[in-house]
């Protein structure tokens, strides 16, 4: 039986709106990488196992290459800032951040300003690519200068070419919260000895891929090194975790 012209229709794939942010490519060729660069100028603390959370409880959605390889586009990129805002502004929890992105695919207008268009090639002179000192990372960390010092000496933070590790604001902030509860830069010391043992374990099978002279070989290898950076941080979390429930 055919349907009268009044009939309700039903709403084909292309009809569809667009999702949230719309305008902006979704050509996906940004490795994790690039993303991470394009991030970590507003929000320092970003890491891979971060995006693969957020991947994981369905935030944002990489396309996979054929090797298996993440790739995401300028919109995929501006859906990231969008969130990470939201938990950093907001204190909002993952489930209320989905939400909103769900309201906003189905065509609510966004709160604030529009997204600004991502570059798909990081700026070689934006914040990521700083070179951070010990009076910079003081500033940005809102950590006395000492402090930083202390980290330094412990062999905490570490030095190359006179200046401190891209990632040493985020890690004076946490140590400054550690060392609220009595926790001092030497104590740490430990922590990152087995950090290091654990980028070494990593290197032993990384080190192979890294070594052919192709393009392909080397995409490989930064991938695997991704991949098993954020399982090892997952289990070392994890058994962190299940010991420290045991002392409530």
């Amino acid at each position: 039986m055919t349907s009268g012209a009044g009939a309700d229709q039903v709403l084909e794939p292309d009809d569809a709106p667009e999702p949230w942010p719309r305008g902006i490519s979704r050509h996906a060729s940004m490795r994790i990488s690039e993303v991470l660069g394009q991030l970590r100028g507003d929000f320092p603390a970003v890491s891979h196992s971060k995006l693969r959370f957020l991947e994981e409880q369905g935030l944002i959605t990489p396309v996979r290459t054929p090797a298996g390889y993440r790739q995401y586009s300028a919109a995929d990129v501006e859906r990231l800032r969008f969130v990470l805002a939201e938990q950093r502004d907001s204190y909002l929890p993952l489930k209320v951040i989905k939400e909103r992105l769900s309201a906003m695919d189905a065509g609510e207008p966004a709160p604030g300003p529009a997204p600004r268009l991502a570059s798909p090639v990081e700026d070689p002179a934006g914040p990521s690519r700083r070179r951070w000192t010990v009076e910079s990372v003081s500033e940005a960390s809102d950590m006395p200068e000492d402090f930083v010092r202390a980290l330094v000496t412990a062999g905490v933070l570490r030095t190359s070419s006179g200046y401190l590790d891209t990632s040493a604001p985020d890690v004076v902030r946490i140590a400054g919260r550690l060392a609220e509860h009595g926790i001092e830069p030497r104590h740490l010391r430990p922590l990152r000895s087995s950090a290091d043992r654990h980028v070494g374990l990593v290197d032993q099978v990384v080190a192979p891929y890294r070594s052919q002279q192709t393009t392909d070989g080397r995409a490989h290898a930064a991938e695997l090194a991704e991949e098993l950076g954020d399982l090892v941080s997952r289990l070392h979390g994890a058994w962190v975790r299940e010991g420290t429930a045991q002392l409530g």
